[in-house]
């Protein structure tokens, strides 16, 4: 049996805000897995490291969980790193993401949170005209700042069974593209 390598296009064209994400390794990982489902473009705001320093040079720690990944998907700066008001930044960015081009998914555990599943349904293009999603995970120990959530469209959660109540920043990613695209 020979294997299908030709990628469909994704049914939803999706990007991703990395706002204030720690880990190399997550953001590595991010990339990684950004680049295996089509993703669109990564945007970077806040503290998360960029897969390039502030020279230009290609940072090595990222590179080696990315595996390439890094250069193949389309990256931004959202804001100056440490320069102005990065929250206003990042929320004038939603706020004009939302007007010209799509809905924003905020991925977080919150009182007003539907089903991971129930949203993947609901912006089919076919039912909803969505054409394209920005979705925003939360950080690894305080989640979507409350600022940001609110802005979102949609607060989407990945049902949880067992006793521990999340999932790695990366892993929760990687759950979220499989059902957004």
């Amino acid at each position: 049996m020979q294997k299908n390598t030709s990628a469909a296009a994704p049914a939803v064209k999706v990007s991703i805000l990395l706002h204030d994400i720690r880990s190399v390794h997550n953001v590595g990982s991010i990339f990684r897995t950004a680049d295996a489902f089509g993703v669109s473009r990564i945007y970077i705001s806040g503290y998360t490291p960029a897969p390039t320093d502030r020279f230009g040079r290609q940072r090595a720690d990222i590179a080696k969980v990315a595996l390439g990944a890094e250069v193949t998907v389309p990256w931004e700066q959202v804001g100056k790193a440490g320069g102005g008001n990065e929250s206003t930044a990042v929320e004038t960015f939603i706020k004009n993401f939302k007007k010209s081009r799509g809905t924003v998914v905020a991925l977080e555990q919150d009182e007003k949170s539907v089903s991971l599943g129930d949203v993947a349904s609901k912006i089919s293009p076919k039912l909803s005209g969505v054409s394209e999603v920005l979705l925003i995970p939360g950080n690894e120990v305080g989640g979507v700042e409350r600022d940001l959530l609110d802005l979102a469209d949609v607060i989407a959660e990945i049902p949880m069974r067992g006793k521990k109540e999340s999932l790695n920043v990366s892993v929760a990613v990687g759950i979220a593209l499989f059902e957004l695209v």
